[in-house]
């Protein structure tokens, strides 16, 4: 429990930079796995590649549903190891994992029957239906292990120990590095399974990954020990403690991707091309969101065990400092992306028409990042203090409006495809303004959890 000692007392830069530095790099792991997949499939077209953004913005509802779990338990894990209350930690991180078993099991079974509804939904075409129905169910049958390695990456980032999920993360990427080309082609003795290949590599190596950080926790790898852990003796009125904790921030991160799937519909208006470019642009956001994730743990680790030590000032202390050195660092990517944007999305397609709308979204999607990297740390900041709902009440209208301004930057206005990446632009700066406001009002510090 050394470094949570440096959380509570040590120098803020020095301590908020060693939290996120792992988890800043696990999450590029996770880009980099994301976008194996997403080069290897582009070898097959457009049109995998469509499949592929389309089945994105269902899987990204589905990690609005871990937050539930992952955010209560941050919060409660966070304060009670700030607490020294080493009982109530194992005892809430049995809760946690009980929950993520019945969850993913639930959304398992739901999500697997209803795919070839939600690929419908979005307006995906025949070909991309048919290659991303297969593509997403696979998703769907390995749910539980992604609820069970989340849940438990999330209570090692809580109790300090940010190394272990980054360095699994990295086994992970290596594995599905291998994979990817294996299962997608045919390759050898394996089958050619396509798009589905890919969605088949990930599953694999993130099962491999959750038996061995499930095994670094059980053995005591974090300085304490989870006695009886296959006896998680689920309690109700404590798992819906983790879930009020979770739900706000669950709520708006799954309307969020909801909107998602309404503007993905509106991107399927101006054909697959666009889809696809659709793709190139998220994935390169999602490099700078990665970045500002790794601090946004920071701030919700630092912030929830300085509030259970009774050192509200430095909790602030902690949240701002970790808040400016994301912007800093996404400022670097936004001159990226505006200033090499044909490079970057050449990367991923060779397509003329793809590159056009990927280099537009790109360009715009620039003034952007550092307005994102603000709401996703100080939002991690409040989920640390357990105070959830203050996030919930400015990103739920930030992200609603979007789907009427885009109908109407791109139809009404005429602006094209390109109105999707503005409202996306435009939202992001507005939140920003909002919840950094908001956090500086300070009543987060009195938050009971």
């Amino acid at each position: 429990m050394q470094k949570s000692n440096n959380i509570t007392s040590g120098p803020i830069t020095r301590t908020v930079i060693s939290l996120a530095l792992p988890v800043t790099i696990g999450m590029f792991m996770q880009f980099a796995l994301s976008s194996t997949d997403y080069f290897w499939v582009g070898k097959l077209g457009a049109t995998a590649q469509d499949a592929v953004t389309t089945s994105m913005v269902i899987t990204w509802t589905i990690y609005a549903v871990f937050s539930m779990v992952t955010v209560g338990v941050t919060a409660l894990v966070s304060r009670f190891v700030g607490a020294r209350d080493l009982d109530k930690v194992q005892y809430y991180i049995k809760q946690g994992m009980a929950m993520s078993l019945i969850l993913g099991a639930a959304v398992s079974v739901v999500g697997y029957f209803g795919s070839p509804a939600l690929i419908s939904f979005m307006g995906a075409g025949g070909n991309s239906l048919a290659l991303a129905v297969p593509y997403i169910r696979i998703f769907f049958a390995s749910t539980i292990i992604y609820f069970i390695i989340e849940t438990v990456y999330a209570v090692f980032r809580a109790s300090g120990d940010t190394k272990t999920p980054t360095l699994v993360g990295i086994g992970i990427v290596v594995i599905n590095l291998v994979l990817d080309p294996l299962l997608i082609f045919g390759i050898g003795p394996f089958p050619e399974l396509g798009v589905a290949g890919a969605s088949l590599a990930s599953a694999i190596s993130i099962l491999i990954g959750t038996v061995i950080i499930v095994v670094m926790l059980l053995r005591g790898k974090l300085g304490y020990h989870i006695d009886e852990p296959l006896r998680l003796r689920p309690k109700i009125p404590d798992m819906l403690r983790i879930g009020r904790i979770g739900l706000p921030m669950a709520t708006q991160q799954f309307v969020f991707v909801f909107v998602y799937w309404f503007l993905i519909k509106i991107v399927h208006e101006f054909g697959e091309s666009a889809g696809a470019a659709m793709g190139i642009g998220n994935r390169m956001e999602s490099f700078a969101y990665l970045t500002a994730f790794g601090f946004s743990v920071a701030a919700a680790t630092m912030v929830g065990q300085n509030l259970g030590a009774g050192k509200p000032d430095r909790a602030a202390r902690c949240a701002w400092g970790a808040t400016g050195i994301a912007v800093l660092l996404s400022f670097a990517v936004s001159i990226l992306f505006i200033t090499i944007p044909k490079l970057i999305a050449g990367i991923f397609t060779d397509d003329p028409l793809v590159m056009t709308i990927a280099v537009d979204y790109l360009i715009i999607l620039g003034l952007s990042q550092v307005a994102m990297a603000i709401e996703i740390v100080i939002e991690g900041a409040f989920g640390g203090a357990g105070d959830t709902i203050p996030p919930m009440v400015v990103m739920l209208p930030g992200a609603i409006i979007r789907i009427p301004m885009a109908y109407y930057l791109c139809f009404t206005l005429d602006w094209g495809i390109n109105g999707v990446w503005w409202t996306l632009t435009i939202t992001s700066i507005l939140k920003a303004i909002v919840i950094s406001l908001w956090f500086r009002r300070g009543k987060w510090k009195l938050k009971e959890i």
